[in-house]
């Protein structure tokens, strides 16, 4: 099967919030407790909040599709607080396709839609070996630490990382 990147359209955001929970409990069950990640996904990855994100202006909302499914989804945007520096707010496969290169190409779509960004930044639980490995591998070095990822007083921590963008 192959899965080619798009934009994302409201359409999308049901398949896109089954994809993030299947892959949020897959990831952080063991990490943070199922009841945890099932709280965490009905705020973060609901339909509602999907669809803020989609109408976001200065971001980029993209899915991974067959056509058949949602393979997997990416989020970014330029900051808010930070000059010439685009945020990667998510990156999910479905654990069923992970390591098939989809994640590559979710992240090669995203970098290039911000040619003002200077760096991109992400946040990466720090017990989450895989994507540290996979962020690494793109390019990504760790430059920080925060206690509440993604969201003000989440308690999750994380750690930063930053890529310099080159076009």
């Amino acid at each position: 099967m192959t899965f080619f990147v798009r934009s994302a359209s409201e359409s999308d955001l049901a398949r896109v919030s089954d994809l993030l929970r299947a892959t949020w409990h897959a990831t952080y069950d063991s990490i943070y407790g199922a009841e945890k990640v099932e709280a965490l996904t009905k705020a973060w990855h609901s339909v509602a909040a999907l669809s803020a994100k989609l109408a976001r202006p200065h971001s980029e909302f993209v899915v991974a599709d067959d056509g058949r499914r949602i393979g997997g989804m990416a989020y970014a945007s330029m900051s808010a607080t930070e000059k010439k520096t685009a945020m990667l707010h998510q990156l999910y496969v479905h654990p069923d396709l992970q390591g098939q290169g989809i994640g590559r190409d979710l992240f090669a779509e995203v970098e290039t839609c911000f040619p003002d960004a200077e760096r991109m930044k992400l946040e990466v639980s720090p017990e989450n070996a895989k994507a540290i490995r996979f962020y690494e591998g793109l390019g990504f070095a760790e430059v920080g630490r925060t206690e509440n990822c993604a969201a003000d007083q989440s308690g999750l921590p994380a750690l930063i990382f930053e890529k310099t963008l080159a076009f």
